[in-house]
């Protein structure tokens, strides 16, 4: 049996003083001996967080005792080790970032796309009728994603808003969205909605949902997760690799986090390249004076930048 549990969740709903809800919840997270990262915005709440089967069980009772909170949909895996090294809740804008923050536009508790469940999901996905949109970025999708779906060439969800009219060309068609557990959906959805597209639906729970209530069928690849896992296996119905290195272009499942701090991008690169690039993405990184010893796995706790210092991409908690 594994020794922990690493939940996934979000909710949409209002929290009045967030910034102190965000303080006192870092309090809870830390009595109950969890590790994790957690948003508050005056939105709601997105959260990955891990412990003992018996803190888990404590933290999802106490959020979903909450009225705010009771429509909460807790993801949940086994683990062998702390998903984790520390406990951060932090007080932010938006609790998946959009840079749309007119709740006359989004607003996914008054609107969004119909929820289908994963099974349903399932059923739907490939008929004529029916687009399947991933609306995650470029490094997740790359690594792993529904068999045919529409993908879009975007760094951060941020820069969905821009591809609405790349998409328009489907709206005569049910755009069935997917993401990671659910969160992006909720807001790409009711854009997609304002937007004039009449047919929109999402999946219920994300492709970690859909992985363990339909078997992950017809997804390839693995899914990018947003702890130090990077990966989780979905598919144990019909599974292939899909992702190659960046370096050599084999094929491998493997994405890691550049060694170069300055850089930290997510990319797919073999144990071979690995180790012969010590863990970097290119020559200028494996030179760079602060590169960080790679250890094989690809995920590093995070070092503090010099002032003035800019990531290529930054690992931010959505989904």
């Amino acid at each position: 049996m594994a020794k922990y549990n690493t939940l996934l969740y979000y909710c949409y709903s209002t929290i009045e003083n967030g910034e102190q809800f965000a303080a006192d919840h870092l309090k809870f997270c830390k009595e109950l001996g969890l590790n994790g990262r957690i948003i508050v915005a005056d939105e709601g709440l997105n959260g990955t967080v891990s412990g003992t089967p018996e803190a888990c069980k404590a933290y999802m009772d106490a959020v979903l005792a909450d009225e705010r909170f009771a429509k909460t949909d807790f993801k949940v895996d086994e683990v062998d080790e702390l998903s984790f090294v520390k406990m951060h809740v932090r007080y932010k804008s938006e609790i998946v970032h959009s840079g749309l923050r007119d709740p006359n536009i989004i607003n996914p508790n008054e609107r969004t796309g119909i929820h289908l469940e994963p099974k349903d999901f399932m059923e739907m996905k490939d008929q004529d009728d029916v687009i399947v949109l991933d609306v995650r970025s470029n490094y997740e999708h790359s690594l792993g994603k529904f068999k045919n779906a529409v993908t879009l060439d975007i760094e951060n969800f941020r820069d969905f808003p821009a591809m609405i009219n790349e998409l328009a060309q489907y709206k005569d068609k049910k755009i069935l969205t997917y993401c990671t557990g659910g969160i992006k959906c909720e807001k790409a959805s009711a854009l997609l909605l304002h937007e004039g597209f009449e047919n929109v639906y999402q999946l219920h729970g994300g492709i970690i949902k859909y992985g363990k209530e339909a078997g992950g069928k017809d997804f390839d690849g693995k899914c990018y997760v947003f702890d130090n896992r990077l990966s989780v296996e979905v598919n144990s119905v019909n599974p292939q690799v899909i992702s190659t290195c960046r370096n050599c272009g084999k094929t491998t499942p493997k994405m890691i986090n550049c060694a170069n701090p300055e850089c930290n991008e997510h990319f797919t690169q073999c144990d071979e390249c690995g180790e012969a690039m010590e863990g970097c993405c290119s020559d200028a990184c494996q030179s760079h004076p602060r590169k960080r010893v790679y250890d094989g796995t690809g995920y590093y706790v995070k070092v503090p930048q010099p002032i003035n210092t800019t990531k290529k991409n930054k690992v931010q908690l959505t989904d």
